[in-house]
């Protein structure tokens, strides 16, 4: 039974938990009426529309589930006709919402589990016991379908494993990720913030500014090198503009719209439509491409207010977009060019990733025939570059197929950020035309791609991947000095104008508090390296070098400890961002 258990697909096992914990409600509350139960990317939830429910009513269902896999709850399967599924739901509105919307005569799957029967395709593990780790995590309010107008519901989050080992190993990763909540550091290190008066937006604070630029110098540095130029576009257009797009019909509900001199105007969720109008002001030709055009833009999407998350869930966020017009016979080589950008740009943090392509959704738009060429092109991309991928049916944009890259953290999370989509339906909308080799004009083809994503959500990432201590050359502050007395306070200020004049950041902690309790602070903004300053520091022209991990270097000359710090910041980065040309 152990092998067998360890071949069943995580995804089946977690479905599975969701009816048996939906059965442990039923049987503990059966005035609780059930909607939907999925799995997700760390568990399930099972919705219900009832009373909340307590610390001790998730106690009694973790209880009434462990003897439900303790009797092997079995899962049978059964198909009914539309009508019997209506009678059977007749109680359920949630349900009998659900069977309405499916095809005349269709045959309906349900699968009951002790007490409890559900619509559902399926699969399911044999038995309840293939689940053999489990745990409720969480009660949150949540919507039928995401509507407000339709009452809140109930949802109960949990998590299963094959093993209760796996679980285990889950439960403490969670924990890990607790102390690493880049909510709390962001806090801590004075980084940004949220307010009511601007509900998913960030105020981002000086410390936090600085990591904000040192990011966009990168990206920009590297941009540049690999033959990117950079614009800007408006962050109100017109709605004959996301007509044209696409995004009027497709995503209006995402939008946040507003009336100009009586005519409707909608603040951008995306940037590709004001990049599209600045290629359209001129006639270009086959040997202009490919053009690479970047954009730090702010875009606006809606969203509810229960999903918001801190930086990672937000309304207002500054996407690194970029668009690349070129002719269909360069597609591979582009695709390949934006792989290796990608790939160079997160090896500089310390991040490993998965590709996923993507492909065509039930709702888009453009021929049969732009989605095969599309679809195919992205493809052989990815068979040259030579990394394995996922194929993921379905899931592409509206206007075309795409590849993901999904990133993997410290913890082993994953987090899906950078996005290559190859768009051959928006050229034909807007005429995006170029004069080929022939003296004729052609539909260009299009990318739309991004590499951190939201700039915003990549900034969460990485505090909670470093855990607060960025690498040196990312660190808000790098260097902090620490004068025991008020008598080496000058000697304090002249070691910090020296190493800001080679692009360090520097501060002196001048406070009236003891050595070690300026230490300990120090070390809990995580500081890279603490310079103790005391009298033999001063007599000897020297400084005595901490780090955050409380690691002594001892005294040294600050001469040789400006060099090893930006010997250390260059091997880290491969390039230098000081911003100055004066080396030591």
């Amino acid at each position: 039974m152990a092998d067998k258990k360890e071949k069943m697909d995580l995804e089946t096992i977690r479905h599975s938990a969701s009816h048996v914990m939906a059965a442990a409600v039923i049987e503990l509350f059966p005035e609780a009426k059930p909607t939907i139960g999925p799995s997700i990317e760390d568990g399930f939830y099972y919705d219900f529309d009832f009373r909340p429910f307590t610390p001790e009513d998730l106690k009694k269902i973790e209880k009434k589930m462990y003897d439900l896999i303790k009797q092997k709850l079995k899962f049978e399967k059964s198909e009914i006709t539309k009508q019997e599924a209506l009678k059977m739901f007749k109680d359920n509105k949630y349900k009998v919402e659900l069977i309405n919307e499916l095809p005349k005569g269709e045959k309906i799957t349900i699968y009951t589990s002790g007490k409890f029967t559900d619509l559902c395709r399926g699969p399911h593990v044999p038995d309840a016991s293939y689940i053999g780790g489990y745990k409720l995590m969480k009660v949150a309010g949540a919507y039928w379908r995401g509507d407000p107008e339709k009452g809140q519901l109930q949802r109960i989050y949990g998590t299963a494993f094959p093993t209760k080992e796996e679980l285990k190993k889950h439960l403490k990763m969670l924990e890990e990720a607790e102390k690493r909540d880049h909510r709390k550091i962001g806090k801590r290190l004075n980084l940004f913030s949220f307010h009511d008066e601007a509900s998913g937006m960030v105020f981002w604070h000086p410390k936090g500014v600085i990591i904000w630029n040192l990011l966009l110098d990168y990206w920009r540095k590297e941009h540049k090198n690999a033959g990117y130029v950079e614009i800007r576009t408006p962050i109100i257009l017109s709605r004959k503009l996301w007509t044209s797009s696409g995004h009027w019909e497709n995503f209006k509900e995402n939008m946040y719209t507003l009336k100009i001199d009586k005519e409707d105007y909608a603040v951008k969720p995306m940037n590709c439509p004001g990049a599209i109008l600045m290629f359209k002001e001129d006639l270009h030709s086959y040997r202009e491409l490919p053009m690479r055009v970047g954009e730090i833009g702010m875009v606006h999407r809606h969203e509810l207010s229960g999903v918001l998350s801190g930086l990672f869930r937000v309304r207002q966020f500054h996407q690194d977009d970029a668009h690349i017009y070129m002719t269909e016979y360069q597609i591979i080589d582009e695709i390949l060019n934006v792989i290796r950008l990608t790939d160079k740009i997160y090896k500089t943090f310390g991040l490993t990733y998965r590709m996923e392509l993507s492909t065509r959704p039930l709702k888009s738009i453009g021929t049969d025939e732009q989605w095969e060429k599309a679809t195919m092109g992205l493809k052989k991309a990815l068979d040259n570059y030579g990394q394995s991928y996922k194929i993921n049916e379905g899931d592409g944009a509206f206007y075309g197929p795409k590849i993901d890259f999904h990133l993997t953290d410290a913890l082993g999370r994953t987090w899906q950020c950078g996005t290559i989509q190859l768009d051959m339906a928006q050229p034909a909308n807007f005429n995006l035309t170029y004069e080929a080799e022939d003296g004729k004009r052609h539909l260009v083809t299009m990318i739309h791609r991004t590499i951190y994503g939201a700039l915003e959500r990549f900034i969460g990432i990485l505090v909670e991947h470093y855990a607060g201590k960025f690498p040196v050359w990312l660190s808000p502050t790098q260097i902090i000095l620490l004068p025991i007395a008020d008598r080496h306070k000058g000697y304090c200020r002249e070691i910090k104008l020296k190493l800001e004049n080679q692009g360090l950041r520097v501060e002196i902690d001048e406070n009236a508090l003891t050595t070690s309790k300026k230490i300990r602070n120090a070390q809990m903004q995580y500081i890279p390296f603490i310079l103790v300053i005391g009298d033999k520091e001063l007599e000897n022209k020297t400084v005595n070098v901490r780090t955050r991990n409380n690691e002594v270097l001892g005294e040294r000359k600050v001469i040789d400890f400006m060099k090893d710090v930006l010997k250390d910041i260059e091997l880290m980065r491969g390039v230098t961002l000081l911003g100055t040309k004066n080396r030591i």
